[in-house]
């Protein structure tokens, strides 16, 4: 507490032992420039070292994702391999689908036109 504060509190009418047990509450209360620093530098501090764990932490999950990335490719090009050879299989079934197609529509058309003749024939 300044001296000119002390002396406007006397003036008033407080008494210098109510003064000064103002000012020593006060100096109780009051942090310094000093605290403040060494609070503010634990609190950089603290901060520092959760960065630091947070990048490395970052770290290792960029680690395990780029894994999990490929793995997941190579599972990826698995299945587009295992497509293409159903695929390649569906298609020579299908190949065979239209080919018995094409022999039973023949042999449907021999039929009618077999059948036709012998209409013809018999003249019915």
């Amino acid at each position: 507490m300044s001296a000119s504060a002390v002396l406007k509190l006397q003036k008033v009418g407080f008494t210098v032992e109510q003064v000064e047990a103002l000012a020593d509450f006060m100096d109780t209360q009051a942090a310094s420039k000093a605290d403040l620093i060494k609070e503010t530098a634990a609190i950089q501090a603290a901060a520092a070292e959760n960065k630091a764990e947070l990048k490395a932490e970052m770290a290792e999950v960029k680690t395990e994702l780029k894994a999990e990335m490929a793995e997941l490719k190579a599972d990826m090009a698995e299945l587009k391999t295992e497509l293409r050879t159903e695929m390649v299989g569906l298609r020579g079934e299908i190949e065979l689908a239209r080919r018995d197609l094409k022999i039973w529509a023949c042999g449907l058309a021999g039929v009618v036109i077999a059948s036709l003749s012998l209409i013809k024939f018999f003249g019915h």
